[in-house]
């Protein structure tokens, strides 16, 4: 890309967003892009640490698919369904209260696979799945994946709901630069291999929960993301697919919008903004 193009395209960028945010005065908004074929990258408050909310399943999908990878799991393998974890603070027994999944707490004491419980854990962000699936990870090797990728600032330190590790501030956080790292790996088949790269994409492409990002791209685009969301925190994070042109990375953090549906407003104007400066 020209100087003088990558220049306006920056300046444009920070003009819409600064518009776009006077209509949002409590909002605090992080945002990382990442256009490969332009070699072309955009970032506002991208080292500001949040609370990942269900973005941390990205993490925890990598880490499960990598132990598949080296055949210590398999897709196949079956784990039985329980809603019983142990807190990461003292090993003393919660459950999980709040779920966007009602179709795997009817399936307690059966068993699904880790295939089955990768799809809803991310489709349908399912908190039990979540929980079922960090069971068979180590929390320390996760850890060292995320150091592998270049992660500076994020973290996955427990499952969810865990209120005695929140109490004790352990909580998952996670930066729009570090998000951007981890989707754009995925993008180059960095993450693991092409193969299991792939695959996630493939997961992440089934996303049920629409309502920021693709909601401002043009009707019929792909993209590859996973959303999250909890009090006054909605975030949006994945891979576009134009109709044409490129993919590219986009994520949108937000925190301090009370009302899920002006945060989700927020997200899809943002969205909209980007997509039109980035493939007009």
């Amino acid at each position: 890309m020209r100087h003088n193009a990558k220049q306006e395209r920056l300046t444009a960028l920070n003009t819409g967003i600064d518009q776009l945010l006077e209509g949002y005065p409590e909002a605090t908004v992080a945002i990382s892009l990442i256009d490969p074929s332009s070699a072309f990258s955009f970032n506002v408050n991208e080292n500001r640490i949040f609370h990942a909310a269900s973005l941390m399943k990205v993490p925890v999908m990598i880490e499960v698919v990598k132990l598949i990878s080296t055949n210590t799991l398999s897709f196949d393998e079956k784990i039985p369904v329980t809603n019983r974890f142990r807190s990461v603070v003292d090993q003393s027994f919660y459950s999980i209260g709040d779920d966007s999944d009602e179709i795997t707490y009817k399936e307690l004491g059966e068993s699904l696979s880790i295939r089955e419980l990768i799809l809803r854990m991310i489709t349908v962000s399912s908190n039990i799945a979540t929980n079922i699936l960090i069971d068979v990870i180590d929390i320390a090797s996760l850890s060292q994946t995320l150091r592998g990728l270049n992660v500076k600032h994020s973290t996955v330190l427990r499952g969810v709901e865990d209120l005695k590790a929140f109490e004790a501030g352990l909580n998952n956080t996670i930066t729009s630069s570090d998000m951007a790292l981890i989707f754009h790996a995925l993008l180059k088949g960095e993450v693991i291999s092409r193969k299991y790269d792939d695959v996630m994409i493939d997961v992440l492409l089934g996303q049920k929960l629409n309502e920021m990002i693709p909601a401002g791209l043009p009707p019929g685009t792909a993209i590859a993301h996973k959303t999250g969301e909890i009090t006054e925190i909605h975030h949006d994070a994945g891979i576009i697919y134009p109709s044409h042109g490129t993919p590219f990375v986009l994520v949108i953090l937000i925190e301090g919008i009370a009302q899920k549906i002006k945060s989700a407003q927020l997200g899809k104007e943002l969205s909209k903004l980007v997509y039109r400066l980035i493939r007009p």
